[in-house]
């Protein structure tokens, strides 16, 4: 009986991180879509930034369920790919680029973070159909 106990505490503790977790996200991105303009939207670095913070949603969810902090990594080089990706979108006009590669800079960046929580969250649903 101890060990349902356990394993009830265990579940019951993953869920309060996750419900933090998401609470944290949705604060996020209420702060984004309060103090930013409506003409803002249309910018391709608000996608970035509106992506970033899935990303780090996904990378705290890894982090706080510790059952997976062992298993679960994200792909570094996919990340750091993004980040330069996001900050040559950022400094494209100090860098006198083309709106249209600033756009594509914009693209590479959105899609290296989803494609780096599309792993995590492949590997946390390889990890629970492993667990059951």
């Amino acid at each position: 009986m101890s060990e349902a106990n356990a394993q009830h505490a265990a579940s019951t503790s993953s869920r309060r991180w996750t419900v933090i977790g998401s609470g944290l996200l949705i604060a996020a991105l209420a702060l984004v879509v309060i103090y930013t303009s409506r003409s803002a939207f249309f910018s391709p670095l608000a996608v970035v930034v509106i992506s970033a913070i899935g990303l780090a949603a996904v990378l705290l969810q890894v982090l706080f369920r510790r059952d997976l902090a062992a298993r679960v990594h994200s792909p570094l080089w996919l990340n750091v790919l993004g980040v330069l990706f996001a900050l040559v979108a950022l400094f494209a006009d100090s860098l006198r680029l083309s709106p249209q590669l600033s756009e594509l800079m914009a693209l590479g960046a959105v899609g290296s973070f989803g494609i780096s929580s599309v792993v995590i969250l492949a590997a946390i649903r390889k990890h629970r159909a492993l667990s059951r």
